[in-house]
């Protein structure tokens, strides 16, 4: 494997190889096969449980690994093509990524979406701009539109859970002061969908998914034998449901538009998850996230400290899979 960008780059039976790899890792340690490797780690933006899961992941394989963020320590780094650089970046993308990558192994780079231009966020600009220049085994640990670590942990977690395949999936907006990106949800809505679950994405009007992402996912859920649709019908969307997925996003009606995201959103308090929400569920539906999560703003304290929440099980699990995801890219062929 050179490349983990994308969850839909593989088939099914290919993720199935991964989740069974990561079973085995994590019940049977395999503490020196990556041994003298060495992983790069770019954080273009802040994060704990993908920085915390990647570095212990390589340790507990026998590698090791270092952590750039731009700017702290280390130079701002430019990323937009073209760029006059007479400003705070004092090197570009163009150089720092190739020189980064040949001091490793394989490299993880996370940037997320500017959050200014749909059209160019959906495109993976900044993203695709930096894999271009990475010759050595490329980790996606968040883009604009993409999270397929997050992904791969939640579709593991599914399985712990003895989620059956076509059991009913919403993916629902909740709550946030202010517009997050799209990487997650979208990201999360194509797992369910090539899992071949019922899948429904609950928002409320003006936070409907782009039509690409909605597309791609229809396209993926067709292919596995199950089905997606958008509603803004709370009630209807969560009857019968066995996984609530809770995760903020921006509107798309107001992309980049501060103001108007922060108008449309003013009258949205109730969307955060309590107990309540689940009276129409089923009896064992699971509150899913993926962390982290503004409490009694996204998801009540009643639902995050109850049986229902899984969030730290997910959380474990980007451990896991990313360690399956390190071991196919870098154990020696006798290894796997």
């Amino acid at each position: 494997m050179r490349r983990f960008i994308d969850l839909a780059d593989f088939q099914r039976e290919e993720i199935e190889e991964l989740l069974s790899l990561a079973r085995r890792l994590e019940q049977r340690p395999e503490p020196q096969a990556l041994a003298g490797k060495v992983l790069g780690l770019v954080f273009f933006n802040p994060s704990l449980r993908t920085l915390a899961s990647f570095q212990s992941g390589m340790a507990r394989l026998g590698g090791t690994s270092f952590v750039i963020t731009p700017g702290q320590g280390t130079w701002q780094l430019e990323t937009r093509i073209g760029a006059v650089m007479n400003g705070a970046s004092a090197e570009h993308v163009r150089e720092g990524i190739p020189v980064l990558a040949s001091y490793c192994d394989a490299l993880g780079i996370r940037c997320f979406a500017d959050g200014k231009d749909l059209a160019r966020d959906l495109a993976e600009t900044q993203f695709r701009s930096m894999d271009e220049l990475v010759e050595k085994p490329l980790v996606n640990m968040e883009s604009a539109m993409n999270h397929p670590c997050q992904a791969l942990a939640d579709w593991k977690t599914l399985e712990d859970l003895s989620v059956p395949r076509r059991a009913k999936f919403v993916l629902s907006w909740v709550n946030h002061p202010r517009a997050l990106p799209l990487a997650v949800p979208a990201a999360t809505v194509h797992m369910a969908a090539m899992r071949g679950m019922e899948v429904v994405v609950l928002r409320p009007e003006g936070f409907q998914l782009p039509a690409p992402i909605m597309e791609r996912a229809r396209r993926a859920a067709e292919a596995a034998g199950g089905s997606l649709r958008e509603t803004p019908d709370r009630e209807d969307a969560l009857s019968g449901a066995q996984i609530l997925y809770a995760k903020e996003w921006g509107s798309t009606a107001h992309y980049g538009d501060v103001e108007g995201d922060a108008r449309l959103r003013a009258g949205l308090g109730d969307w955060c998850v309590g107990d309540a929400w689940f009276a129409q569920a089923a009896a064992d539906c699971r509150l899913m996230h993926c962390l982290p999560v503004r409490r009694n703003v996204a998801v009540a304290d009643e639902v995050l400290d109850g049986p229902r929440s899984v969030v730290q099980r997910e959380a474990w699990n980007r451990l896991t899979v990313q360690m399956a995801v390190l071991h196919r890219m870098l154990a020696p062929r006798h290894a796997h």
